[in-house]
């Protein structure tokens, strides 16, 4: 196996590659751009127009995605994986991975889309450097566009493996892309809409990519992700990447969807959010409970029939979102 395919043991390590490019016997190239960052390319004339962005490790502590992206780069790497398509591999933050934190300083998934250029620090830069490497790689005329993000969640979940569709103005959800994702075992989607600052609304919102954020399980320290299955997504990824997905039904029958009701934004270190620590992402809650309490009498109250809470964080920064309120919705008639 050519050296580079040990992407994740380089980064672990903090050691940068004596050849930054190799190439396979079938012609693959494998080339090293920065620390936690590798590209494939096809070989002259077998390149089918995807170019596929998988990245994971945004938050440091999220396992099973990143063993899951080491898994098909080895594969590349020893020959087992002929890609027909162009793959953009990223472990997004370092040192937080090396930590097994979920970030050092702040939050990586929240700044992008510019935010990180009203911030600073090791994570601001880290925004800005993986914003310039996903331009880079989706400049391509012509070619189809594709991100998935890759994370676990920090609690459990009544729905264990759903996605975060981005929202950009003047774009359609697609069809074809959300039976895409329940083809690779996604059980539900959240519908966003309104732009966002994470990374794959980054590169939903100005690279014209269709683009995913996927919650895998809970996370877990590495090598203790056994539990977590993730092999429809595995075995999806090996086929886009060689070029031989099978046409997914375009049925959604087998596919929750979700639209975003309300979201619950932290003003102040006043804020109580009336949950249990450990509830689960999905949990439902019934009209008129009282989610939320913070300063100056704020106060949420559950309105929506069917609604229910992802992703509850008191402890998040003051002006950051402390949870979802979701709702169910209609699929998109879109393509």
């Amino acid at each position: 196996m050519l050296a580079l395919g040990k992407l994740l043991e380089l980064t672990l390590v903090r050691r940068e590659p004596t050849e930054k490019i190799q190439l396979t016997v079938e012609g693959v190239r494998l080339h090293w751009l920065t620390e936690g960052v590798l590209e494939v390319t096809p070989p002259s004339g077998k390149d089918d127009g995807l170019d596929l962005l998988l990245s994971a490790g945004i938050h440091g502590n999220e396992t099973a995605p990143i063993e899951l992206l080491d898994r098909l780069l080895q594969d590349i790497a020893s020959g087992r994986l002929k890609p027909r398509a162009r793959v953009l591999f990223m472990y997004g933050n370092p040192d937080a991975m090396r930590r097994g934190e979920r970030y050092l300083e702040q939050d990586l998934n929240r700044l992008f889309n510019g935010r990180h250029e009203d911030s600073s620090g090791f994570e601001a830069l880290r925004a800005a450097e993986l914003e310039r490497l996903a331009a880079a790689f989706f400049s391509r005329p012509g070619r189809e566009r594709l991100h998935y993000d890759l994370h676990t969640a920090i609690r459990g979940s009544k729905i264990e493996r759903f996605a975060l569709y981005p929202f950009a103005s003047g774009r359609e959800h697609s069809r074809r892309q959300l039976a895409r994702l329940s083809a690779a075992g996604i059980d539900a989607v959240l519908l966003q809409s309104k732009p966002g600052i994470t990374f794959s609304a980054y590169t939903y919102t100005h690279l014209q990519a269709e683009a995913f954020t996927l919650e895998l399980g809970k996370a877990r320290p590495f090598g203790h992700n056994d539990g977590v299955d993730l092999h429809l997504l595995e075995a999806r990824l090996a086929a886009l990447i060689e070029g031989r997905e099978e046409s997914a039904d375009d049925s959604l029958d087998d596919l929750q969807l979700f639209a975003v009701a309300r979201e619950v934004i932290k003003h102040s270190d006043a804020f109580q959010l009336h949950l249990a620590a450990d509830v689960e992402n999905f949990s439902e809650l019934p009209p008129g409970y009282l989610l939320a309490e913070d300063i100056a009498g704020s106060r949420w109250l559950v309105e929506e029939e069917g609604a229910r809470i992802i992703f509850p964080n008191p402890k998040v920064a003051n002006g950051l979102r402390a949870g979802i309120l979701i709702v169910p919705t209609q699929a998109p008639s879109g393509v």
